[in-house]
């Protein structure tokens, strides 16, 4: 933020995350909701983030713009995220951890689909909101050249769904081992991405099958 402010940085764009949401139930999640109630110390980060992105904002007219991205999946990915994790466990024929018994829902969001949201959004740094008020604040854009947008598929997968589509891709049974909810996770996330399909005309459009058979092909090619 400060080399943004002191080399005249025309927009500032970020990586936030779901995680920020943390203990609201409210689905599908909202820019607009309150994100103060976090549960975990990586969620708190990406909320401070974002604070500190408004203030600069605010201070210097820094046009920033946070994604708040929703679990990310496909090629070249983290090898600690469960997609990984999963798909080297079942070809081992190994036992995967599956939290919460299973009972989880999550919005997967191929990578391209990511993609193409970022590109959409560098082009068009945000301005201020005129119907920002004060009195009633909306967390997801300001006064100040702010904005905040979900990045997401807009359409929660159960997690046993999800590890279907990887047992189909890769010709393997998963060996399951049902494990309780872990401390800083939740069981569901849900992007509403109505701002920016109207403001950039963003759609998701890769299927949950159509993305992991594409991460499975990747995987066993480099394997």
């Amino acid at each position: 933020l400060e080399a943004c402010r002191h080399h005249d940085i025309r927009h500032l764009v970020y990586a936030s995350s779901s995680s920020v949401y943390g203990l609201n139930e409210s689905m599908p999640f909202s820019t607009s909701d309150n994100v103060d109630h976090p549960v975990s110390l990586y969620a708190a980060s990406k909320k401070s983030n974002e604070l500190m992105a408004h203030t600069y904002s605010h201070l210097y007219d820094l046009p920033t713009t946070g994604l708040r991205f929703f679990t990310v999946y496909g090629p070249w990915g983290r090898p600690d995220m469960a997609l990984f994790l999963f798909a080297e466990a079942m070809r081992a024929g190994k036992p995967i951890k599956v939290f919460n018994h299973g009972n989880m829902l999550r919005d997967f969001t191929y990578i391209d689909d990511i993609i193409e949201g970022v590109y959409r959004v560098i082009n068009h740094p945000p301005k201020g909101n005129p119907e920002w008020s004060g009195k009633n604040p909306d967390p997801g854009s300001s006064k100040a050249p702010y904005k905040i947008y979900n990045i997401g598929n807009n359409n929660p997968v159960k997690l046993l769904d999800f590890i279907a589509a990887i047992e189909k891709a890769l010709g393997k049974k998963a060996k399951m081992e049902m494990l309780p909810l872990q401390p800083g996770d939740v069981p569901a996330t849900y992007a509403d991405v109505s701002d920016l399909v109207r403001d950039l005309d963003y759609q998701p459009a890769t299927p949950l099958e159509e993305g992991i058979g594409k991460f499975v092909e990747w995987y066993l090619a480099r394997s």
